[in-house]
């Protein structure tokens, strides 16, 4: 027990701190390499939690693709000259620092917060509710509408990106 607990603080250190470091970087490729650690942190979270569905799903669908999106864009983009990049001193940084701070308290407060015995507890069913296939049967019984509504937006944005993509090239 004492051993998971050690585990989790380690991991969630390594998340907080890679989060820091992907936003510290001037260099945005590297910006996205700490995300992709954060996200395999994110990852071995889940795993903790016994949600091994969402663990995976994690680390396929986000430091997978949208990671391989995110260094597209960035490589298509060619942002050549940081100089360029530089942003004057203005309101958006004072409220990023009120925010950051704002954020920073409400965490120490839920630190000190007192959680019954002090240990983390997992639904009884935990194991058997991050399984694919109890996703997957409360996916299409109890969230079936839910489902077939964004697979309709999702295939009507790929109809508008194919749409628009084809003005363009005419």
């Amino acid at each position: 027990m004492i051993l998971d607990t050690v585990f989790f603080f380690l991991i969630a250190a390594l998340a907080v701190a890679s989060a820091l470091m992907m936003i510290t970087r001037r260099n945005p490729v590297k910006g996205v390499l700490f995300l992709i650690v954060n996200f395999f942190c994110l990852a071995v979270m889940y795993l903790m939690l016994q949600a091994q569905f969402i663990a995976i799903i994690q680390i396929l669908v986000y430091a997978g693709a949208i990671m391989v999106l995110f260094l597209f864009v960035m490589m298509l983009l060619n942002l050549g000259d940081e100089k360029l990049l530089a942003e004057r001193r203005s309101y958006r940084k004072t409220i990023a620092y009120v925010l950051g701070a704002v954020v920073l308290s409400e965490i120490v407060v839920g630190l000190r917060l007192p959680s019954g015995n002090g240990a983390i507890s997992l639904h009884p069913e935990a194991a058997h509710m991050g399984t694919v296939e109890f996703i997957g049967t409360s996916l299409y019984t109890e969230y079936l509408l839910p489902f077939e509504v964004t697979s309709i937006l999702l295939l009507a944005a790929m109809v508008g990106v194919i749409v628009l993509a084809k003005k363009n090239f005419r």
